[in-house]
Order: C-alpha cells, then sequence, then structure tokens
C-alpha cells in the first residue's frame, strides 16, 4: 500500500508542497522522518508516504490540500499515544502537530485555548498555575486533541463530564481545506459531530476548554492488597464507588506489582488488587471520602499522600513505556454483578502476560446527566469502563499468543458490558464495534460524514463510513 500511494505522488508535487509549507516536509528516509512517525505503541508498523511538520493552521490547509488533490488518506499525530495506531495513515499524509504546544489560560473566564499538539501535562501545568483544571486523561504523555475528539475522561470526569462536555469551541480544517470554527453556535452540526467522532471529521488546529477550580494540591496515588483478597476487596469497590462523592475517583486493577523500591521484595511480580486513586475534595470532606478505603486495612503497600494534581495526573506513566506493545479490549459497564467480578477474578489469575492490567475505572457522575444527543459521544448510561489491557516488551515477542490470549479472554466479559469507547477501540475491531460506541447517533454521524467528507479523506481512524472511499 505504501509502495502505491507513495509512487501515485511525481516528486515536483512534493517540492512544491514543502513551498508552500513553513514546516518541514518529509519522506522516507529523510531527516526527522522517523522522529516524526514515532508512536507510542510500538507493536504499529505504517509507513507514510509523506508527513507535514506543520507550524500552523496555514500548513494544514496546505497538507489537507495536498492530500485531497492527490487522493491520499490523512491521519494527525498529536501524541501519537492512540492504540489503534491511527495517527500514521499508512501510504498516505500524515500531518504532525507535536511542535504545536502552546496553552493560554484567562482565569477570568475560566477557559483555556489549546493548540494540537499538547499533550495532557501541557495544559494541567498551565491550567493549575490558577487553581483551574479540565477533565482530560490520566496519563501525562497523551494528547489532549486525539483524546477529546474521542470523547475524553479522566479523574475528573465524575464531577465535570466527558472532555467534551467542557469543549467549548474549536477550530477544524474540513476535507474541503475550510478553516472553520465549531461552537454551539457557529456550525452547531459540525460541533456537535466533533464532541466524540472528531477524527473523522477534519484537523483541528485550536481548542477551547472550560475550567473548573480544582485545588493543586489533592489526595491520591496507588494502594495495593493481596490477591487473596480480591472478592472482598471487589466487592468493597463496588460499595464504594457506588456511593462515592464525586470528589472521589477510583480505578481498581487486578495487576502484578511491579519491580519497584516502593514494592516489598516478597511481593514483586506477584498478584495485587491495586487502587490507583485521585480525591480533590477539601481537606475536612476528604477523611471521609477515603474512609471506605482505609477501611480495608493491611496494604501490601500504600502510597496514598497530599500531592500535587499534575502529579497524580502523571502517576501511571511509567506503567506504559513508550514503544512497548499493546492490545486492549474495553467495554462500558452500567452494573458490577458478582458473576462479573468472578469472571474478572479468574481471568487476571489465567493471564500470561506479565504486565497486563485487568480492571475497572469509574467514571459514573455528571457525564450520566447530559442527554444521550448532547454530542456524539453518548454513552450516558456508562457508569463503569472494564478493559483487559495487554502490554509487553518488544523484546518478548509474543505479538500473536498475547492477541489471540485477550481475545479469548474478551470473549467472556463482553457480555457483561453495553458500549464502548472509540479512543479504546484497537486496530482490528469491526464497525459493529464503532457502531456500537455511538449507539442512537450512529446514523446521524455517517450523514454528517457525507455532508463534511463524501470522499472520506480522513478515514486513517475509527472510520464512520468505510464504504465512501
Amino acid at each position: 500500500m505504501t509502495t502505491t500511494l507513495a509512487a501515485a505522488v511525481a516528486p515536483e508535487a512534493v517540492e512544491e508542497l514543502r513551498l508552500c509549507c513553513r514546516g518541514a516536509v518529509v519522506q522516507p528516509g529523510d531527516p526527522g522522518y522517523d522522529d516524526a512517525t514515532l508512536i507510542w505503541n510500538g507493536m504499529i508498523d505504517r509507513r507514510p508516504a509523506v508527513v507535514v511538520r506543520a507550524t500552523g493552521a496555514a500548513d494544514v490547509v496546505d497538507a489537507v490540500g495536498f492530500a485531497r488533490d492527490h487522493g491520499l488518506p490523512v491521519s494527525v499525530r498529536g501524541g501519537g499515544h492512540n492504540v489503534a495506531g491511527t495517527a500514521l495513515a499508512d501510504g498516505g499524509a500524515t500531518i504532525d502537530m507535536s511542535a504545536l504546544r502552546g496553552v493560554h489560560v484567562d482565569p477570568e473566564t475560566r477557559t483555556a485555548t489549546v493548540q494540537p499538539g499538547c499533550l495532557l501535562g501541557d495544559v494541567d501545568r498551565e491550567t493549575q498555575l490558577h487553581g483551574l483544571a479540565t477533565p482530560l486523561g490520566f496519563m501525562s504523555d497523551v494528547g489532549v486533541a486525539g483524546l477529546t475528539l474521542g470523547g475524553g475522561l479522566g479523574y475528573l470526569t465524575r464531577r465535570f463530564g466527558w472532555t467534551v462536555d467542557n469543549l467549548l469551541e474549536a477550530d477544524i480544517v474540513t476535507a474541503d481545506g475550510e478553516l472553520r470554527r465549531a461552537s454551539h453556535e457557529q456550525e452547531p452540526d459540525l460541533f456537535w459531530a466533533i464532541r466524540g467522532a472528531g477524527h473523522n471529521f477534519g484537523v483541528v488546529t485550536s481548542l477551547t476548554f472550560r475550567l473548573h477550580p480544582v485545588d493543586p494540591m489533592v489526595y491520591g496515588g496507588l494502594i495495593a492488597w493481596p490477591f487473596e483478597r480480591a472478592a472482598e476487596i471487589q466487592a468493597a469497590y463496588r460499595d464504594i464507588t457506588t456511593n462515592a462523592p464525586r470528589e472521589l475517583a477510583a480505578w481498581m486493577m487486578l495487576i502484578r506489582a511491579p519491580e519497584e523500591p516502593f514494592v516489598p521484595e516478597e511481593w514483586q511480580g506477584e498478584l495485587v488488587c491495586a487502587f490507583a486513586v485521585c480525591c480533590t475534595a477539601d481537606a475536612e470532606a476528604r477523611d471521609e471520602a477515603m474512609a471506605p478505603i482505609r477501611d480495608l486495612g493491611a496494604p501490601v503497600f500504600d502510597l496514598l499522600e497530599e500531592q500535587p494534581y499534575t502529579q497524580v495526573q502523571s502517576y501511571l506513566d511509567d506503567t506504559e513505556p513508550k514503544g512497548d506493545h499493546y492490545y486492549w479490549k474495553t467495554g462500558f459497564l452500567s452494573e458490577q454483578t458478582n458473576e462479573f467480578q468472578a469472571t474478572l477474578r479468574e481471568i487476571a489469575a489465567e493471564c500470561p502476560i506479565p504486565h497486563a492490567q485487568i480492571g475497572t475505572l469509574h467514571v459514573a457522575g455528571a457525564l450520566n446527566e447530559r442527554s444521550g444527543e448532547d454530542g456524539a459521544v453518548g454513552n450516558r448510561h456508562a457508569r463503569w469502563i472494564c478493559g483487559l489491557i495487554g502490554a509487553w516488551e518488544p523484546r518478548d515477542g509474543g505479538d500473536a499468543e498475547n492477541q489471540a490470549w485477550i481475545r479469548d479472554a474478551w470473549e467472556r466479559l463482553e457480555p457483561f458490558t453495553s458500549g464502548n469507547y472509540i479512543n479504546f477501540q484497537t486496530a482490528d475491531e469491526g464497525q459493529d464495534r464503532i457502531r456500537a460506541s455511538y449507539g442512537e447517533n450512529y446514523e446521524r454521524l455517517v450523514e454528517l460524514k457525507r455532508r463534511y467528507d463524501p470522499d472520506n479523506l480522513f478515514r486513517s481512524n475509527r472510520n464512520l463510513a468505510p464504504g465512501l472511499a
């Protein structure tokens, strides 16, 4: 595919693009190409025919026009953290936005305008100077734009909803090469679509978010108990998350304890039941919110403490290093039955992948209070996300075996789920999974895709309408 598409673009056409763009335009073998195509999931092997390292919206307009004129699919690389590798268009045109990392915070209006190459850590760092934040993810090196356009979730989701529930406007270059501003007032249909399915509609060049007061010092970190107590801990987790104030977010993971100094030597490599916690309640309410977790007692390790919000946001970075191989299956839960919890324990006990993470993320709260038609993201029924996160080092091999194990295990968990999160889909998932991500919003999205991208230029993603191409 790469050879065929690359051969279709005459060298003089690429040279003309270089003359138009202020940013570098690189092809395989050029200096900077390897850096521009380096992404987080080391299992993805895709080679764009051309990469435009954009310096601003004008470069994006030129790159989109070039791709349209030469029939090349377009992808966008921001943080490059998507598990399916959607940042790279194999044999196509990749627009690298990673140099655009400006953040402007207006503390008076409580808004932040963010460039599309920003990582979560960039935005958190600037907004927290003013004691403000918006719900982003929970790993500091994830790209803001990609996360947002698929919906976006994090520790603050329980309080403030999906990330797109806090998106006020966006500038986006659509397939016709037009730079449009989308908001509730301007291009409202486009704004509705990009709030959950934005990767299908264009290249975002600016995002403006609503911010909320979040004290720079919060209470959080990691705590874990022996796997032998997993049934007890799971039952407690269900109760804790069902009754918790929205200021408390807790993820539960069945994992093998890492070989780190904070883990007692005898527990390193052993199965544990762990919580990742972020509590943004004030000091007076914090003890009450945390009491049910503290009451579980006798942890293997306990790293819960008062610390900067930005530190909690980066706490899990080292658990998913760049360049390792990743393969996931995930879905939304509206309840956690005893049968579901027992199945999760059985899968964890059988898992042959040493660095796998098996667990649930609690997201219930503000997102459930909006209409299912408020943005394409939908999934307003979601209370938890459950997932099988396969991770291994490239030198360990076993790609095919590990993927097969995850798929087989997922067949046992999927019946408990309803819908799924588009940003967590892997490259091999079918159209039925994409449809399930959007539910009743899917048909409207397909119609808007036909309006804004009739030739499916933006198809290097979890694509709404592959039949258009």
